[in-house]
């Protein structure tokens, strides 16, 4: 039996095997869709770019959960470094998370320090700064948002007691309306009495003094 070897052609001064470079950067980090219908959570893995978006991964170094306000975003930032310093390709989507968490800069920073442009104190006190200077923009718009949420709510209400106060005088109206009929007609029944009355009254003495004359006009005959 013939043994057979196989010699991977070796590039960078003849220390990595091609074929290693080659998976290096074939490497991707991206989103894999997890969670409910109508409610998706991620997790943000790096993986093999020939692999299925929700299929195998290499390692998971976070997640992203686009149902809050604003999003929240969980990057195990050195783990995240670690996979661009070794080559790998962010998607459109996992790079902006990555700028969004300092994941970029950090990479960045680190390439400073290798080639000696800034000393490692440096580069964490710059990402530091950044960091704390993201960390108040995103305090920030909690905080504007929750004013705004509260303003909201307080028109709503606002808006929820005029709408009672409106149906209530409606169905006070209506309620008047239906009882006005009802007082007229008395007041008819009362003024229609007096004046039956009052007829009755002025005419009783006519048919009293009529006999009377006649008497009367008997004994003058007399």
């Amino acid at each position: 039996m013939k043994n057979f070897y196989i010699f991977a052609p070796l590039i960078n001064r003849g220390r990595v095997p091609q074929n290693l470079i080659k998976k290096i950067m074939s490497v991707k980090i991206r989103l894999q869709r997890h969670g409910k219908k109508q409610k998706p959570f991620y997790w943000i893995v790096a993986a093999d770019a020939r692999a299925k978006r929700d299929g195998r991964f290499l390692e998971k170094i976070g997640t992203y959960n686009p149902n809050t306000n604003p999003a929240t975003i969980d990057l195990n930032l050195d783990q995240a470094v670690q996979w661009l310093h070794n080559g790998a390709q962010p998607t459109d989507t996992a790079r902006a998370i990555l700028s969004y968490k300092g994941a970029l800069l950090k990479h960045h920073l680190d390439g400073g320090v290798r080639k000696g442009a800034l000393t490692q104190e440096q580069a964490d006190a710059k990402l530091t700064a950044w960091i704390d200077e993201k960390a108040g923009k995103v305090d920030a718009k909690k905080d504007g948002l929750s004013k705004k949420q509260a303003e909201a709510k307080a028109k709503a209400l606002k808006a929820e007691t005029a709408a009672n106060e409106k149906r209530a005088n409606a169905a006070a109206e209506a309620l008047k309306a239906a009882e006005a009929p009802e007082v007229v007609e008395e007041e008819v029944a009362e003024v229609t009495e007096e004046v039956v009355a009052e007829v009755a009254v002025e005419e009783t003495p006519a048919v009293e003094e009529a006999p009377a004359t006649e008497e009367a006009s008997e004994e003058t005959e007399a």
